[in-house]
């Protein structure tokens, strides 16, 4: 199993908050920090091609694709960009993040867990549990 592993050197642009990089053969975390070290945000990237779930406090949720700028045609590769893409799959992602976050530090695992769950497309057990073996009538 992939476990994510921090990059020691990332760039911290100034004006913005820490950043943490993490990295698995799965996925991507950048977590943003506050000046105690708290979790603040964080942006998710999984899949291939990648998409990106990003969650700030002043947003919210926001699930991108990244598109590597690679439109052929005799051009020359143009810069990675987000663009907007469909219904996020937060069970799975939550699931393979659960799986790959044990060596995290807690607080930040925990953070990114509970946003994880917290996404309007997740469905916590208990409801999950309900709808199972349920036929139409």
């Amino acid at each position: 199993m992939a476990t994510l592993i921090e990059f020691s050197k990332v760039s911290q642009p100034a004006g913005e908050p820490r950043r943490r990089w993490f990295v698995s053969d799965d996925l991507d975390l950048v977590v943003w920090c506050d000046e105690s070290g708290r979790p603040i945000g964080f942006q998710l990237c999984y899949d291939s091609p990648e998409r990106a779930l990003t969650w700030q406090p002043d947003r919210g949720f926001s699930h991108m694709a990244v598109d590597l700028g690679e439109s052929g045609g005799g051009k020359y590769k143009g810069i990675p960009i987000l663009v907007a893409d469909g219904p996020f799959p937060a069970n799975s992602v939550a699931d393979r993040f659960a799986d790959e976050s044990a060596e995290l530090p807690a607080e930040l695992a925990d953070f990114v867990n509970m946003k994880l769950r917290q996404h309007p497309n997740y469905v916590h057990e208990a409801s999950r549990g309900r709808h199972r073996g349920r036929t139409k009538r």
